[in-house]
């Protein structure tokens, strides 16, 4: 896959956080440079990276994840489990630059790019890629069969989404409770399929206040109660 990528923060030695964006199909890195700067923003010592998807989208504008050419749910599933290994592969690079390890690594797409960090979090074999995952108007190429644990799911949706269909966040949802995954769902009344500034505000708040189960289950056996806040 290839490394084209936008660094929007690149602190002296990143601390914190490694924050890794992924645009939608037919967009390209800088498509999401208002959610990375603000994201920089929240947190000025991580490493903030928008990454450039690496295929040419079939009409010539922007890039793609995979084709959605003659697309259903079988290819889908194939073009998807094709692209996992490359796009993990790039994480670990980025994790390798910034000295920083899964736990420590946030993976934020839009749409196509959803899918693709859904896919490349629970596709994990060996351990977790990454602590956090926001998905924003996405959806699972297939849901997965395992509970992706040391990996909290923030799954964003907007019930006026016409590209996406919000409902397959719900079933999603409520998969992943069934597995006993880590997951925070938020429902956005009327929004289509974009990221406006309420998103970007509830995104922030989610992330600094949301303590990760894996932490609380930690520390109560450890007798204590972890912070209400995020990895700063």
């Amino acid at each position: 896959m290839s490394q084209a990528a936008l660094i929007l923060q690149q602190p002296a030695a990143p601390a914190g956080q490694l924050v890794l964006l992924l645009h939608g199909q037919g967009a390209d890195a800088a498509d999401l440079q208002p959610l990375g700067e603000r994201l920089a923003a929240e947190f000025p010592q991580a490493l903030v990276v928008s990454l450039r998807a690496p295929y040419p989208a079939g009409d010539g504008i922007g890039y793609q994840w995979i084709t959605p050419a003659g697309l259903d749910d079988a290819l889908r599933i194939e073009r998807v489990a094709a692209e996992v290994p490359a796009l993990q592969a790039t994480v670990r690079h980025w994790q390798q630059v910034s000295g920083l390890g899964p736990e420590a690594t946030l993976l934020v797409g839009f749409s196509q790019g959803a899918m693709m960090v859904l896919e490349a979090s629970t596709q994990s074999r060996t351990s977790a890629l990454a602590g956090r995952v926001v998905a924003l108007a996405g959806r699972y190429a297939q849901l997965p069969a395992a509970n992706p644990a040391g990996t909290t799911l923030f799954l964003v949706h907007g019930t006026a989404d016409a590209v996406v269909d919000h409902g397959y966040t719900v079933d999603a949802a409520s998969h992943l409770l069934a597995l006993g995954a880590d997951v925070v769902v938020d429902l956005i009344p009327s929004l289509g399929h974009e990221i406006d500034t309420a998103v970007l505000d509830l995104l922030v708040r989610r992330l600094r206040t949301h303590v990760p189960r894996r932490h609380w289950e930690a520390a109560l056996r450890q007798g204590v109660a972890p912070e209400g806040r995020g990895t700063q």
